[in-house]
């Protein structure tokens, strides 16, 4: 096995709240406890979305939380070429085409239904989705555009891809990309590489061999793993945590309005991690110093623990 490499891979539109904490603790300890690598990834490639600042607080919340990280820091925004290496791969096999469809045109398609499942369970929004991403594909460009029609984006053939992968916290999971997903977009119609491109072609970069992140991007796997195969990159593992919602039901995220982490004193805020992971801390831990907090994480962690829950409340 090669040794672990894992990492956190936040995007800075905002400051760092107890949900995208649930990422990084997750994602920090089980690098930690395995011996291995903990590599940061700043995923400022929709600039339109990234909030000035936002990468450096971040960065500043993780070093006040204890979090050290290792190697470089990787920015999405200063990889357009490998992206633009990675899809010309695959338009040199045939496997891509333009597409003029807008959104509008997509969800008046009798055959564009509610959005993908994620592999079967109850649909959770993807975080990531760009331009009729959460919209079934019915292919209506993939013979050619129509007369009149200029291209907007760039989508890929899943023809009748089906794609099984074992997460370790959600088990078992299956998507049949075509009739689940469709054609998906790599280039989107503003010009920006999607997602799924980037996340693939990085991870790939950074010789990542394990991904724990949020269950909002289990339904974004099977396609990331449709894309390593047709690159020819390694797949690496995965591990969904539970994604923190409010009393609404909506993730926590800055458009929630969920508060910033506390960098004066975060050992509060990370106690309520590690108990929202499972982990059963002792109450006494919210009290606990920097350095006593991690000796008591980093060596009760278990990823048996964990809920097998997509979405859990917020504490």
């Amino acid at each position: 096995m090669d040794p672990y490499r894992g990492r956190f891979a936040p995007s800075p539109t905002g400051a760092l709240h107890f949900g995208s904490l649930v990422a990084a603790v997750g994602s920090y300890m089980e690098a930690r406890q395995r011996g291995g690598a903990w590599l940061l990834r700043m995923e400022d490639l929709d600039a339109p979305r990234v909030q000035a600042g936002a990468a450096d607080q971040i960065l500043c919340t993780l070093e006040a939380c204890g979090m050290a990280w290792d190697g470089e820091i990787l920015y999405q925004s200063r990889r357009k070429d490998a992206y633009r290496a990675a899809l010309a791969q695959l338009e040199a096999q045939g496997l891509t085409y333009a597409c003029s469809c807008s959104r509008r045109e997509i969800a008046d398609s009798r055959q564009a239904y509610a959005p993908a499942r994620g592999g079967g369970g109850a649909p959770l929004a993807d975080a990531h989705a760009s331009e009729s991403d959460a919209l079934i594909y019915p292919g209506t460009c993939r013979l050619g555009l129509a007369p009149g029609k200029a291209p907007r984006a760039t989508r890929v053939r899943v023809g009748d891809a089906a794609i099984e992968f074992e997460d370790a916290a959600q088990g078992r999971l299956r998507q049949d990309l075509a009739a689940e997903v469709g054609d998906f977009v790599l280039l989107r119609a503003d010009g920006l590489y999607a997602y799924q491109l980037a996340v693939v072609v990085d991870d790939a970069e950074q010789g990542i061999t394990d991904v724990v992140r949020g269950a909002d991007l289990l339904a974004s796997t099977p396609r990331q793993i449709y894309l390593q195969r047709l690159l020819g990159l390694p797949t690496p593992r995965y591990l969904h945590l539970p994604v923190a919602v409010n009393a609404a039901g909506q993730k926590l995220s800055k458009q929630t309005l969920a508060a910033p982490v506390d960098e004066r004193n975060p050992v509060p805020a990370l106690a309520q991690v590690v108990d929202f992971l499972g982990q059963a801390p002792p109450p006494q831990l919210r009290h606990a110093s920097l350095a006593e907090f991690w000796a008591w994480a980093l060596s009760h962690w278990d990823t048996q623990r964990i809920p097998r829950q997509r979405c859990l409340p917020a504490p």
